[in-house]
């Protein structure tokens, strides 16, 4: 693989995680690594027709969490290249086929994009997992959700800044981290993610936790383009409708 980091972080995290990837396949197409001064930029991929792109903040490129954050993106470039139906399926178009003629609110419209990306880290971590340790991404999902239940928990007058604290996508990601952990064996079943899962649960009573964590754990390693979408459509439908078959105003 061609690393090429652009900005001041060690090359060590990256060359080592493309190390750990090409276990298991390999990239066709240069990776450009770019390192942001904003504290706040999050890890995130473009795939320009000659090359990828990997954005990471100089704070994350700099974390313990580096190689592990590479790896992941990594993954996500490697089912680019692949055409995976995960990675090339319109997320817009699946959602006009779910939500046609219905009124949605934004912040749930917002959501259904965070319910397609977690369906693409099923499938890119399904890479990872096979190549890589396990440990730091389980302390980093219970991290991130013991995270989130504080940010709602702290609120008294249940305003929320961001989409994290919001408790009925934190219920989703909670059903997400699930979902992974049981896809490949990474936890036992008295883990704290568990507590932490069943908290996000009681503060979203809306949000089925069990039927998303089962959509997400049993996605097929090597769907069809119609099945893939299907799969997205249904999802869509059940964090927005969900049982009653009403969207919000």
């Amino acid at each position: 693989m061609d690393i090429r980091v652009h900005g001041p972080a060690p090359t060590t995290p990256f060359l080592g995680a493309a190390d750990l990837l090409e276990t298991e396949c390999d990239l066709d197409r240069p990776v450009h690594v770019r390192v942001r001064q904003d504290p706040d930029e999050r890890t995130w991929t473009a795939h320009p027709d000659d090359h990828h792109v990997l954005n990471i903040s100089q704070q994350a490129a700099t974390s313990a969490m580096a190689r592990e954050l590479a790896l992941h993106e990594y993954a996500h470039m490697a089912r680019h290249e692949q055409a995976h139906p995960s990675h090339t399926q319109s997320t817009e178009e699946a959602l006009f086929l779910a939500l046609a003629g219905r009124s949605v609110e934004r912040r749930k419209l917002t959501h259904c994009y965070q319910i397609a990306n977690h369906m693409k880290d099923i499938y890119a971590d399904d890479i990872t997992l096979d190549v890589g340790p396990s440990d730091k991404l389980v302390a980093f999902l219970e991290s991130e959700l013991a995270a989130a239940l504080a940010d709602r928990a702290d609120d008294a007058r249940g305003r929320r800044t961001t989409a994290t604290a919001d408790p009925e996508i934190t219920a989703v990601n909670a059903a997400f981290a699930l979902a992974l952990v049981e896809r490949h064996d990474l936890a036992d079943r008295d883990h704290r993610l568990y507590d932490l899962a069943h908290a996000a649960a009681d503060d979203a009573p809306d949000v089925d936790v069990q039927t998303f964590k089962y959509r997400f754990r049993a996605l097929g390693d090597d769907p069809g383009e119609s099945e893939y979408r299907k799969a997205l459509v249904d999802a869509t439908q059940e964090y927005v409708l969900g049982s009653d078959g009403q969207a919000a105003d």
